[in-house]
């Protein structure tokens, strides 16, 4: 056996830096009321002595747990096969991990998950939550509230009993949608159409109402509604194919969708972009630069929204706005979208 060294204590760090236990315990604990000449020295004996404050004694003192619930409302199977949810995690991550907190994911495979999701945010265990990919007869907001932690949600809320001072994070789903039409429009295509997204969430909804502030009332064949997965893309393109053969683009409801629609225009013999010129969102570049052909797209930032996220949690942990957003902070913020021009459109 290995033997190892007793861990540094709070006495030996008092000694080294020549002040009281309880002066440490307050500086290495976040506490307040120490000279900042003590605070360097107590520091700098930390260091030296390589001592590990306890996280239990410093949660009493500031209460709090420096760890934070991200509860994605999707099957677990969707969360790791979809890359748009490691971009998003990558970007909580990194604000996290800065201010030395704790990620705890929290999965939901279905509506009996939710109430454990709650009962563990009530729990005490988090400072608060990060919540996105919501449906909008999904119970969790509601369920969450109930719980009393403070919470900045991943897109537009849209459910029934949603607060007008809810803080979310989203970006502009129906100007990014537009750009992407008016795009295909200048290219002198006619019969656009538009595989949506899963309509029961609000980041599909408003890439609908985009599309359609460009095309007006357009033929409702050229309308299929899908669920954001290639293979929902491949049926969707399919059943387009099938009832207007005579469709010249599509508009996807994200990058995903875009792949399994190419699958299918090859597969019927359909060139991209001479027959058929395609748009994607998301600009995921493990899907869009990949594609045959790479895939021109509406890019999102999807890191970027994580990390705000977080760091909108973070500033108003530390302000102390446990409920409400601070009062000069607008409840969501809308980050922009812009177009990539790839090989398919």
């Amino acid at each position: 056996m290995t033997e190892t060294a007793p861990r540094p204590t709070l006495e030996a760090v008092a000694a080294l830096a020549g002040v009281s236990r309880a002066t440490v315990s307050r500086v290495v604990n976040g506490g307040d009321g120490v000279r900042e000449p003590l605070v360097q020295r107590v520091r700098r004996a930390v260091e030296e002595l390589g001592y590990v404050p306890n996280r239990a004694a410093r949660s009493l003192v500031t209460r709090r747990h420096d760890a934070v619930a991200v509860v994605i409302a999707e099957p677990e199977a969707r969360v790791f096969a979809d890359p748009f949810f490691g971009l998003q995690l990558r970007g909580i991550s990194k604000e996290l991990t800065a201010h030395d907190s704790q990620l705890v994911l929290l999965l939901t495979e279905g509506r009996d998950d939710h109430a454990r999701v709650a009962r563990y945010l009530a729990g005490g265990h988090v400072d608060g939550a990060l919540v996105f990919s919501l449906h909008l007869d999904d119970p969790l907001p509601g369920l969450i509230r109930g719980a009393g932690v403070p919470t900045v949600f991943g897109g537009r809320p849209g459910w029934s009993d949603a607060s007008g001072s809810s803080v979310y994070v989203d970006c502009d789903n129906r100007g990014g949608a537009s750009a992407a039409v008016r795009h295909l429009v200048g290219l002198g295509r006619t019969r656009i159409a538009h595989i949506t997204g899963a309509l029961d969430q609000t980041s599909a909804v408003d890439r609908l109402d985009g599309f359609r502030d460009v095309m007006g009332d357009t033929d409702p064949r050229l309308i299929v509604e899908s669920d954001f997965t290639p293979a929902g893309g491949e049926r969707a393109m399919r059943e387009l194919l099938d009832r207007s053969p005579d469709v010249d683009a599509v508009f996807a409801a994200n990058d995903l969708t875009a792949s399994g629609a190419l699958r299918v225009l090859r597969e019927r013999g359909r060139r991209v972009p001479e027959d058929v010129a395609v748009i994607g969102f998301d600009d995921m570049l493990p899907v869009a630069e990949q594609t045959d052909p790479p895939l021109t797209t509406v890019r999102q930032d999807i890191e970027e929204i994580g990390r705000l996220m977080a760091n909108l949690l973070l500033t108003g942990l530390d302000r102390g706005h446990r409920e409400e957003p601070a009062p000069d902070a607008p409840p969501g913020v809308i980050l922009p979208t812009t177009l990539v021009h790839r090989g398919s459109a």
